[in-house]
């Protein structure tokens, strides 16, 4: 619609956040919605209104041929109307009876065109599917296995257990 791209918005809600403050952006968000909503409702209304507008010039046109097509249809009934006598002999083509006779002559005298050979379509063969044998595929060389090494864990030191302090069997406290 206003072709801002993605950097540019987030660019202004950058500049938002820092002159609005943290605190009233939801606020001012909210309101700027509720005006986008607005105007857009209004851009709507307005389309609506002009569509119909658009729609009743349109039929006061058409209303308008209508009654002009009537208006000469009723003006052509009402005047002298007399139809075309149409010949009941056929129109003359302008030929006179001696050249008739002699293109029919002429024709007379054409040696009939020669027949056309017989044209024979012989069956295509059909392959025997048990016949008829596949390509084999040609398989790959097995690769030579490499050389398998074993894992070997180390071997796990013994648990060092802490050493115990003995008390002095005298009673003394060292």
């Amino acid at each position: 619609m206003f072709d801002i791209a993605w950097s540019e918005l987030m660019l202004i809600g950058a500049v938002a956040l820092v002159v609005i403050g943290p605190k009233d952006l939801p606020k001012a968000m909210r309101t700027v919605g509720q005006v986008v909503g607005k105007v857009r409702r209004m851009a709507s209304e307005f389309q609506g209104q002009f569509n119909d507008a658009m729609r009743e010039a349109e039929l006061h046109d058409l209303k308008k041929q209508v009654e002009d097509v009537g208006g000469s249809v009723s003006s052509a009934m009402n005047s002298d109307y007399k139809p075309i006598d149409m010949p009941n002999e056929p129109a003359s083509t302008g030929l006179d009876d001696a050249q008739l006779k002699e293109a029919e002559a002429k024709l007379a005298a054409l040696p009939a065109p020669e027949p056309l050979p017989e044209v024979v379509i012989a069956p295509a063969p059909i392959a025997d599917a048990a016949t008829e044998e596949k390509p084999k595929r040609k398989r790959a060389p097995k690769a030579e296995p490499a050389a398998v090494v074993e894992m070997v864990e180390p071997a796990k030191a013994p648990r060092k257990s802490k050493a115990k302090v003995s008390e002095p069997e005298d009673g003394s406290a060292a």
